[in-house]
């Protein structure tokens, strides 16, 4: 079965930690991501300048790793991603700004991203937010 997983909530919330357990189990029972996509708060996943407690769990890395590792598409909303500041090598050139705060493995992308991924999966899972 293919699955695209949203994440609409931030790395602090017990959702994006379900949500990547999730993801991870997906894939340990021979199923498929067809790709990851953060929206809303859930961009927050994918901010290499947040800072976590030497003494906490580093969701931000831990996703990273498993996206690398199984080498995932996983897209972060680019309208969710600006309006909060985040912005990767081409959105920071575009807008003059010198801040860079998302990069690979992870690119901006559409809302267009999610519908094709949703219309070419078995099963749409959505992890926080209002969704």
């Amino acid at each position: 079965m293919k699955f695209t997983i949203a994440i609409y909530s931030p790395p602090q919330s017990s959702a994006s930690r379900r949500a990547l357990h999730f993801s991870q189990t997906v894939l340990q029972t021979g199923h498929t991501i067809e790709r990851l996509f953060f929206y809303q708060q859930g961009v927050y996943n994918a901010v290499s300048s947040i800072v976590t407690p030497q003494d906490e769990f580093d969701i931000r890395l831990a996703w990273q790793t498993f996206i690398e590792e199984n080498n995932l598409d996983a897209v972060v909303c680019i309208a969710a991603a600006l309006r909060r500041g985040q912005l990767d090598t081409t959105e920071a050139k575009r807008y003059q700004k010198t801040a860079i705060t998302i990069s690979p493995p992870w690119q901006l992308s559409g809302l267009g991203q999610l519908h094709e991924a949703i219309q070419n999966s078995d099963r749409f899972v959505c992890f926080g937010g209002n969704a």
